[in-house]
């Protein structure tokens, strides 16, 4: 049965009460590419669970398990539902300038098609969608902004359609289109975030939870590391700053994945779960020097697995913070030119800040406690 949309929408039109999601980006960090999903699977073990996961919490049955810690900011992007031709579905981008539009049950899946081919799954038909970026000009920037807009489709077309999937399986749909219809190479954290948000621990189960019902690609457990009330205490400490050197991510994370198939980078690899758990614990403690070791930790050995990872803003970037007692990280794969800068002394990014200012462009932030918001849902027919 097809979710006819046409006349609904053009009724919320009147009512300028269009349905839509805003969906929000993450700053990821020590943890980021062990939710590919070659890391997840190559870097996971049967864990010893206790009966009481939560009972310690330091989580240290986790330490060796591959995590991701996600901050969610406000930086996204706004998916609104349009009315369109009865017969037809489209996508409409207003940061790239592109549209694709198609007849249901007709949608080829190819990189071109990819959002579209999500309406075409949840059998929606007389409807367009609009994507339209929170910051101009931002694009990605390594913030994860092509899964944002995955996740945001997905959601947005599950809550026209009723709801029919779980928000697992909605992270395992956004994250298994993207890549597998060749559009980047990702996993599930970007996904997790703008279905959570927060300032959030997740640890990886590539095929659910042992003893647990719900099961698949997308599983995690979550733990809040800071509470939305001392998100200040937070932000303070963290700016981004964008290198003005884009490049596509896949071209350093592919890189990453052809090291886990040898002995050495394989070695290499596995020293992440370690550090991710340390920089887990550093911001759910307030131990801010801990965070920056992490982060100095974990950059070293993405740089030594592809030295391409740091390109020239970044290095620049990095060497003025660091003569401020601060670290820099590039942020995803590196690729989309945003550059994490951490202090653990607010006063000392001030002085980053101003060192910075007029050399790269900063990209401000809040940091959000909702991975995504619903706006004129459900629908009314």
């Amino acid at each position: 049965m097809s979710f006819q949309l046409h006349d609904s929408l053009e009724e919320a039109l009147k009512k300028q009460k269009l349905p839509a999601v805003i969906a929000y980006n993450r700053i990821d960090g020590p943890g980021s590419s062990l939710d590919l999903r070659e890391f997840q699977q190559a870097l996971w073990r049967l864990p010893h669970m206790p009966k009481d996961i939560r009972a310690d919490l330091t989580m240290e049955w986790t330490r060796k398990l591959p995590r991701t810690v996600g901050i969610t900011i406000d930086t996204g992007t706004r998916v609104e539902a349009h009315p369109f031709d009865s017969e037809l579905i489209g996508v409409q981008s207003i940061e790239y300038g592109t549209k694709v539009i198609g007849k249901p049950g007709e949608i080829i899946p190819n990189k071109n098609n990819w959002l579209l081919k999500i309406l075409d799954l949840f059998d929606l038909t007389g409807v367009m969608f609009v994507l339209r970026n929170l910051h101009a000009g931002t694009q990605s920037a390594g913030l994860g902004g092509s899964a944002t807009a995955t996740t945001g489709v997905c959601i947005l077309a599950n809550e026209l359609a009723g709801r029919p999937l779980s928000v697992t399986q909605l992270i395992s749909m956004a994250s298994l289109i993207e890549q597998d219809l060749g559009v980047s190479i990702t996993g599930t954290q970007e996904q997790s975030n703008t279905v959570f948000g927060g300032v959030t621990d997740y640890i990886w189960f590539p095929w659910g939870i042992p003893g647990r019902p719900e099961t698949g690609f997308g599983e995690s457990i979550r733990t809040e590391l800071i509470v939305p009330k001392d998100f200040k205490i937070l932000e303070q400490r963290m700016a981004i700053f964008h290198s003005g050197n884009p490049r596509p991510s896949t071209q350093v994370n592919s890189i990453w994945r052809e090291k886990l198939q040898t002995p050495e980078g394989y070695k290499l690899h596995m020293k992440k779960p370690e550090i991710a758990h340390q920089f887990r614990e550093g911001l759910r403690l307030r131990k801010w020097n801990q965070v920056l070791e992490s982060i100095q930790k974990y950059r070293e050995i993405r740089t030594e697995l592809c030295p391409d990872y740091m390109d020239k803003g970044s290095q620049e970037i990095l060497g003025r913070a660091e003569t401020k007692g601060c670290t820099a990280f590039p942020l995803g794969a590196g690729g989309g030119g945003g550059v994490f800068v951490f202090s653990p002394d607010p006063e000392s990014l001030h002085l980053v800040r101003k060192d910075l200012q007029g050399i790269y462009r900063e990209i401000p932030f809040n940091i959000k406690a909702k991975g995504h918001e619903l706006i004129n849902l459900p629908l009314e027919v």
